[in-house]
């Protein structure tokens, strides 16, 4: 049975760096829509980025998915287009920020054909500006989660 393909649209935001966080993902395929936010008390804005295509990804029900995500983050982009992830992989992540989101990322990665596609940040792009606005609503709310990744790095630092 062939699927539609899906486009993935996704941002994170950061009020300091680190300091409140948020992501969202908007997931289209055909009609349908799945809009995905959250923020976290203290992160950073590349974990935010990186958790905001991780969620949408996971969140598609089948495997081999035609996935199209776009994203403003460099971080993100390049180290995925450009093979550093994999790299990364076979160094067992070491001294790599945000190896527990990278292994997390990969595991969803492998079970889809997903490309990335890098768009300028606030420039119009309507999907891109909605991304972002719903990431920073998110870092505002009350009773932020706890991004428990950056926390017990930070805490390991500081032990």
């Amino acid at each position: 049975m062939d699927r539609a393909p899906i486009q993935l649209y996704t941002d994170g935001a950061c009020s300091g760096n680190p300091g409140p966080g948020g992501y969202a993902a908007i997931l289209r395929c055909g009609s349908y829509e799945k809009v995905f936010s959250a923020g976290y008390a203290t992160t950073t804005n590349n974990r935010m980025e990186l958790m905001a295509v991780i969620t949408g990804l996971e969140a598609i029900r089948w495997t081999q998915a035609d996935v199209t995500v776009w994203s403003d983050s460099s971080y993100v982009v390049d180290a995925v287009e450009k093979g550093w992830v994999f790299s990364w992989e076979q160094k067992g992540f070491a001294k790599k920020a945000n190896a527990d989101l990278w292994q997390r990322f990969l595991a969803v990665y492998r079970r889809h054909q997903v490309r990335f596609v890098w768009v300028r940040g606030h420039n119009g792009h309507p999907e891109n500006e909605r991304c972002d606005r719903l990431a920073v609503a998110a870092s505002q709310e009350k009773n932020l989660r706890v991004d428990e990744g950056y926390a017990s790095v930070v805490g390991a630092k500081e032990a």
